[in-house]
């Protein structure tokens, strides 16, 4: 059967007369007529009784238009779906990120996305690097946010969105909130709050420390950005973190200042070799980079050079 005869009868059952019908479909009422025919032919029972040029419903009739309102009303959600799809409107996307990204900048990208797509869902996952990048390969997320070199041996496509030059935090009380800049020879022998050991973050550190020979005591170690940002403002020690976790110091008793040496690293999106992006996806990147921008105006990222 074909969809325009389902409009005519559906036309006919609520308005009464194939005149009426054919007003409402735009057409003529001939062909109103050979639609209606039609359908019962390929329904192989009748729908009207035909007295005088006249056309009554059939109890069949009654049966069948509860399952054609049925149908026509599918028929307009489905249009509606295709509306929203082809609008960014409709779907949803999966973000990872590693933790830092979800505590700070990504709740503002998060935001500004639902105002503009509020049907389209959400859903962040906190990963380390090494899940997130096997998220991205096994395409169990559509991007992936990261610091990260050697996103490529995962089958990810990595765009480089700025540059992050660490910072030393420690209580406003602590000798070394006097200093403006924090080299890392005054950081010998001081206590620090760590990451965990399999933080990208705290690898790079380590390396460093080490490669200077910068001897310090671990007070204690936290899986997460926001826990080592807490406790420094507890007093327990200074710590070097991604200038993104100085969006958690509002409102704390902590102080943070640029290092000599730098210790330097590069924010990353990935998104997978295989797997195109949705419209929707995309949609949410372009916020992830208004985001980054509005970043580097705070003087938090710099630019790639």
């Amino acid at each position: 059967m074909k969809i325009k005869e389902i409009e005519a009868f559906d036309a006919f059952m609520k308005h009464g007369t194939t005149k009426a019908a054919a007003e409402t479909l735009g057409i003529s009422q001939s062909m109103v007529s050979r639609l209606l025919i039609g359908l019962e032919d390929e329904l192989g029972f009748a729908l009207f009784k035909r007295a005088r040029n006249q056309l009554s419903p059939t109890s069949e009739a009654f049966l069948y238009h509860a399952s054609v309102l049925r149908l026509m009303a599918s028929i307009r959600d489905t249009q509606k779906d295709a509306d929203a799809i082809a609008n960014n409107q409709l779907g949803s996307v999966v973000v990872a990120a590693q933790p830092i990204f979800c505590d700070t900048f990504l709740l503002d990208v998060i935001k500004r996305f639902k105002q503009n797509h509020p049907n389209v869902g959400v859903r962040v996952i906190d990963a380390g690097l090494q899940e997130l990048l096997k998220m991205i390969d096994n395409n169990t997320c559509d991007v992936a946010l990261g610091i990260t070199l050697e996103a490529d041996t995962y089958g990810a496509t990595v765009s480089s969105l700025a540059r992050c030059s660490a910072r030393c935090i420690m209580h406003r009380t602590h000798p070394l909130a006097k200093q403006d800049v924090v080299a890392l020879t005054s950081l010998q022998n001081q206590t620090f709050v760590e990451l965990m050991a399999d933080s990208p973050l705290r690898a790079r550190v380590d390396y460093i420390m080490q490669t200077v020979d910068i001897k310090r005591h671990i007070a204690a170690e936290m899986r997460h950005m926001r826990g080592v940002c807490a406790l420094v403002d507890r007093g327990l020690g200074v710590a070097v973190i991604d200038p993104i976790a100085e969006l958690l110091l509002q409102g704390t008793a902590v102080v943070s200042k640029p290092m000599k040496s730098t210790i330097e690293w590069e924010i990353a999106l990935l998104k997978s070799k295989h797997k195109p992006l949705s419209n929707v996806a995309e949609s949410f990147c372009e916020e992830i980079y208004a985001e980054i921008d509005s970043l580097h105006q705070m003087g938090i990222l710099t630019s790639l050079k």
